[in-house]
């Protein structure tokens, strides 16, 4: 008995599925184009709809959409004929995915685009479908090969639709300049949330930020690190801008019976490592760690080189960077 061979099985499919989207490429044109100044010229949002796989990719196109920037969600067709039609308003769009464009369950939303001029965005292998046809633009996908063989269970046109809604909510994307800035609102907590936070978002500011005059003593300084418990101290200089700090470190090197009486000028290690408000927490975890001296405490700063904040190393832990 032979040895079924998953791998080269597994090999065919990522093989036929990669030849449909190369199709999928090459067939992208005006139609695209139409469909994207459809979408971005819209003041409602777009419906996406379908039924059964399509269904599945539809509701996965309207979720990248929304995260991106362009309103969206998700409405099944045949809720759509109990009551849900009353969702889709004249300033939406409808999107809706069937690869045979014949899904009897899209009748009802297809007459309803069309009694009320509500724009129609059809994606479908075949452009002569009662979808195709009653569509006002096209996002055509090619009939290209099922990697499920016998069965033609949907695979590769499922990929297709999946990689045209991708194009279609990047293209609109770029089209406004949708910036990591905004994306960060839509994702505030998970790993996206902590690699797109900035250390302003995460920093101490005000009076939580350890910091002290360079003339004053170190009796001063040893009281606001204790009250502050950062395990730090910025200094100042006579213009309030950073110009030292002094860690517990600092503290140890200098330790003998007249460290109190010592000013914070003498015990600071000069021209400490600063970052920027607008920084990306995870550049300043960076900053934090290179080299062969790593520090626990970095101070955000303004463009005079005032302190405007400050990120230690457990906050950056505890948005989840590692």
């Amino acid at each position: 008995m032979n040895r079924f061979d998953s791998i080269k099985s597994a090999r065919r499919v990522i093989a036929i599925e990669t030849a449909g989207l190369n199709a999928l490429g090459e067939a992208i044109g005006e139609d695209f184009s139409a469909a994207i100044d459809c979408v971005s010229g819209l003041t409602g949002r777009l419906i996406c709809s379908g039924v059964g796989k399509s269904g599945h990719v539809a509701r996965k196109i309207a979720a990248t959409l929304a995260s991106t920037g362009t309103p969206a969600y998700y409405v099944h067709p045949t809720e759509a004929s109990h009551g849900d039609l009353g969702m889709i308003g004249p300033a939406d769009a409808v999107l809706a995915l069937s690869k045979s464009g014949e899904t009897k369950e899209l009748g009802d939303l297809i007459a309803y685009c069309r009694r009320f001029s509500v724009p129609l965005i059809s994606m479908t292998c075949r452009e002569d479908s009662v979808l195709g046809r009653a569509a006002d633009y096209r996002l055509n996908v090619p009939d290209a090969e099922e990697a499920c063989g016998e069965t033609r269970a949907p695979t590769t046109s499922t990929t297709l639709m999946m990689a045209m809604g991708d194009a279609l909510a990047v293209a609109l994307l770029e089209q406004r300049g949708f910036t990591a800035t905004d994306f960060k609102i839509f994702h505030p907590g998970g790993a996206l949330g902590a690699a797109l936070a900035t250390a302003g978002d995460i920093m101490h500011v005000g009076d939580a930020m350890p910091l002290i005059k360079q003339t004053e003593t170190m009796s001063v300084v040893l009281i606001e690190m204790t009250a502050k418990s950062f395990g730090c101290v910025g200094v100042l200089d006579d213009s309030d801008a950073l110009t030292g700090i002094i860690t517990d470190g600092d503290l140890r090197r200098h330790m003998g019976a007249d460290l109190v009486h010592l000013t914070a000028r003498q015990v600071m290690t000069p021209n400490p490592k600063v970052g920027s408000a607008g920084m990306l927490a995870a550049d300043a975890l960076r900053e934090m760690t290179a080299g062969s001296l790593k520090i626990m405490q970095l101070f955000i700063v303004d463009e005079r080189g005032r302190p405007v904040g400050l990120v230690h190393l457990h906050d950056l832990l505890r948005v989840g960077l590692k």
